[in-house]
């Protein structure tokens, strides 16, 4: 298992790890078998029909269904499931762009047609597609290589534990955000963003974070106060609709009730310390040593 930095079209690095061949090769393993389990019924079901039916349109049938099995079905799983399919749910595999974007139909349908062609079923049996996924240090098969995708792991540790941390004097501004239009593969690159920033240098991160705050600011339809750093900004947005989802979570597990304590604002929600630690959170040295998010003197 491999840790790549794909950078993404809005010049955004995502550090993600790459799925190699064991893993893939098991979700294949979980694919493949619920494939051949289909074919066997396809021809069951072309058995019996063949007796009312000419040659022709029996293999017509079969031909049919061997598509929709090996290339239609795979494709549009794929497409609707943003690059999951069954073996790669069970094993938190995704399939995305080599930027580190989602993949579109015409993605899979070139994986689709390389996997039943090349990789791994009419000439699997000569090891094209582990020969080649073997000798890629990405682990990409031929079907990636033509369609420029790539497989990576979706369930990554988070370092240090939990990096969003809600500023104190952005709490009551944070609150009135609209947050619902901020996708999640954008959320995962301040996530990721906000655990490295001790890591960057001040030029690559302030960079970086203006990128991302521009982007942010976009979806949620207000800028960063003003007098606020672009990683001040992206860790309460990032804090808020953490705290959001565990709200919503919260209240889902709880019975109906009259009283309005129960809405989910005042769902009370315990805020991660702010104590500045360089591997929790990754905020800067130089935030000071008091109040980690006070603006720069």
């Amino acid at each position: 298992m491999t840790e790549r930095n794909l950078v993404t079209g809005e010049a955004v690095v995502v550090e993600l790890r790459l799925a190699k061949v064991p893993s893939r090769g098991l979700g294949f393993f979980i694919d493949g078998s619920i494939q051949i389990g289909l074919l066997i019924g396809v021809i069951a079901l072309v058995a019996a029909v063949s007796g009312a039916t000419d040659r022709a349109l029996t293999m017509a049938l079969l031909i049919a269904g061997i598509a929709s099995i090996f290339v239609i079905m795979p494709a549009t799983i794929e497409t609707l499931s943003h690059g999951r399919s069954l073996g790669k749910l069970a094993l938190g595999l995704r399939v995305v762009r080599d930027d580190g974007g989602p993949i579109r139909f015409r993605h899979s349908l070139i994986r689709a047609l390389a996997a039943f062609f090349v990789d791994l079923w009419l000439l699997g049996w000569l090891g094209i597609g582990l020969i080649t996924s073997l000798a890629s240090s990405r682990g990409k098969r031929v079907g990636d290589y033509l369609a420029g995708t790539v497989v990576v792991r979706e369930r990554i540790p988070v370092r240090g534990g939990t990096v969003a941390q809600m500023p104190p004097h952005l709490a009551q501004w944070a609150g009135g955000l609209d947050l619902s239009r901020i996708p999640n593969d954008l959320a995962l690159a301040v996530r990721q963003y906000l655990s490295r920033t001790a890591e960057l240098t001040p030029a690559v991160r302030e960079d970086m974070g203006a990128r991302l705050a521009n982007e942010v600011s976009g979806y949620i339809g207000q800028p960063a106060p003003s007098g606020v750093p672009a990683w001040v900004f992206l860790s309460a947005v990032l804090a808020e609709r953490r705290n959001r989802e565990i709200a919503r979570l919260n209240l889902g597990t709880r019975q109906p009730a009259a009283d309005p304590a129960s809405s989910p604002r005042s769902v009370p929600v315990e805020q991660p310390p702010t104590r500045p630690t360089a591997d929790r959170g990754g905020e800067p040295a130089s935030a000071g040593a008091d109040n980690p998010f006070a603006p720069p003197s």
